[in-house]
């Protein structure tokens, strides 16, 4: 948990192979300052390698960061091309890794909002009031048929290349990542979650999850158990983030107030 003169943050992140693949390619990176999941691609480990760059590239943002001096969408834009840059020095240098690649979305906090970068497939989620909001938009092709009307959302859910990524970061691409800011309110949930998640459970299953169960760690267990529970057809990653009035702890984190996080979940 981090203090600010307004807000507290509250997360915890997890991670699970799924029921079908022996590697787990995720990355997942949860600090006071920096939220992200990436979902590793390319096989034989070589997703698992690009994934952590991803996160490695984070962790160096968010080690020299300050927020009050740099423009955060910006400093974001630059992590996905260094990301990029990272991934094709090691395809040159080794010609196994030049298929591999990897999803990012993170979120970067300044103490009174969230800077968001997206590329992929993974998303970002917003619990705010007991209502869900989707802050990502997948870069698949069936999402670009159903925003182009050509087939529906139950029809997307159910398409055999819905896992064809018309962005990710890859060796030789430049993707364009979408960049915006979040503005938070005390009592948000936030969550970001690979597609080991989302392939699996429904909206209103992610709600009830984030709805229901109040620390951050047992709603990133909870998602896990029910996505391994529906098949597991994938690795799966989750990070929650809850924003909360520090009013409602003492000086030791302890909670003032034990309905607390009712106000947390629209309750």
């Amino acid at each position: 948990m981090t203090h600010n003169e307004s807000l507290v943050l509250r997360f915890a992140s997890g991670t699970d192979p799924g029921r079908r693949r022996q590697l787990n390619e995720d990355s997942a990176y949860a600090s006071p300052r920096v939220l992200a999941v990436a979902d590793g691609m390319g096989g034989h480990a070589h997703g698992e390698v690009a994934s952590s760059i991803a996160v490695e590239v984070l962790s160096d943002l968010d080690r020299d960061l300050d927020p009050q001096r740099i423009d955060l969408l910006d400093a974001l834009s630059d992590v996905v091309t260094e990301i990029g840059q990272r991934l094709a020095n090691l395809g040159v240098r080794n010609p196994e890794l030049k298929d591999m690649g990897t999803t990012l979305t993170t979120l970067v906090w300044d103490g009174t909002r969230f800077a968001l970068a997206h590329v992929g497939d993974s998303r970002g989620y917003l619990l705010r009031e007991g209502a869900l909001h989707q802050l990502t938009r997948d870069h698949t092709l069936v999402q670009e048929l159903v925003d182009a009307g050509r087939i529906t959302e139950e029809q997307a859910a159910e398409h055999p290349r819905r896992s064809l990524l018309t962005q990710a970061l890859r060796s030789g691409e430049s993707p364009v990542p979408d960049l915006s800011y979040c503005e938070v309110r005390p009592f948000d949930r936030y969550l970001l979650c690979s597609d080991g998640v989302t392939a699996v459970l429904h909206a209103a299953d992610i709600q009830e999850v984030l709805g229901t169960v109040p620390e951050p760690g047992d709603a990133c267990r909870r998602l896990i158990e029910l996505a391994n529970a529906g098949g597991g057809p994938d690795n799966i990653t989750c990070v929650v983030a809850d924003v909360i009035d520090p009013a409602a702890f003492d000086e030791q984190d302890t909670v003032r107030e034990p309905n607390w996080w009712q106000r947390l979940l629209g309750g």
